[in-house]
């Protein structure tokens, strides 16, 4: 038997004796003898689970010869339970286990679907082009407070926190720099950013020319295209806004992307 074989040569590579192997694992030493022996035709799961983690190995490389360095899985003490019983089952009750199984993974399928929210992140802020992006098939999610433009609370102070809310996003690497979120207000970021928009922002005090960001003039808040000596609209019936006509402007956050609407 090629497993028997693997554990040999491992126990003789780090030098383990089998009563020592014995004690590592917990396996009385008449049994593990036996399954050294090949006398025990259908071993435990659990023991050899046991002796891939004393000999340092993976269950996989005992089993089946599979190299060390690929991915494998790791049992847990109820995942083995649960295997060592569906051996024992009739085939009735395999075929049973099976459609249960398949009938589960379809509803959390289902679920996974309806909770996995959007996040829109810009291609081109020149452009306003959307990236429709899906977060990862993880739920994995983390909330962030939202603030409603205008901005400024006050000389140096540009977020107020007076009557915020939080919301809960996607936690992935299209977001781990999403710091918080604008609810922003009127139409001069049409047709890409709408009244009523969410908008997810990464707090920093630069943004390069042609991004988008919150900035702070003179107290009042804007959602804007950068253009290095003004502020620019996307909506064209807007004028651009002349940063040398304000005595404080401020940039508070480049803009990421925004939730799409549900």
């Amino acid at each position: 038997m090629d497993y028997i074989e693997r554990i040999k040569k491992l126990k003789s590579e780090r030098k383990i004796t089998n009563e020592q192997l014995s004690e590592l694992t917990g396996i009385p030493l008449g049994t593990l003898s036996k399954i050294l022996a090949g006398i025990s035709d259908s071993p435990k799961l659990v023991n050899i689970v046991a002796i891939a983690d004393a000999l340092g190995c993976t269950l996989d490389y005992i089993v089946n010869g599979v190299s060390e360095n690929t991915n494998n899985y790791t049992l847990s003490k109820d995942e083995i339970g649960l295997v060592e019983d569906y051996r024992m089952l009739d085939q009735h009750g395999c075929e049973l286990v099976k459609m249960v199984v398949a009938k589960e993974l379809e509803r959390s399928a289902s679920i996974l679907r309806k909770e996995r929210a959007t996040v829109i992140i810009p291609k081109d802020a020149v452009t306003g082009k959307m990236n429709y992006v899906r977060s990862s098939s993880s739920l994995a999610r983390r909330k962030i407070p939202v603030y409603r433009l205008p901005v400024s609370a006050g000389p140096g102070v540009y977020l107020d926190d007076t009557g915020t809310e939080e919301i809960s996003i996607p936690d992935n690497e299209k977001t781990a720099v999403c710091d918080f979120a604008l609810r922003i207000s009127g139409n001069s970021m049409e047709p890409f950013y709408h009244d009523g928009d969410l908008i997810l922002v990464e707090t920093c005090e630069t943004i390069e020319v042609g991004e988008l960001g919150i900035f702070v003039l003179d107290g009042s808040g804007f959602f804007k295209k950068y253009g290095g000596d003004r502020l620019i609209s996307l909506n064209p019936a807007y004028p651009d806004i002349m940063l040398d006509d304000f005595e404080e402007a401020v940039c508070c956050g480049r803009v990421i992307g925004k939730l799409k609407r549900k």
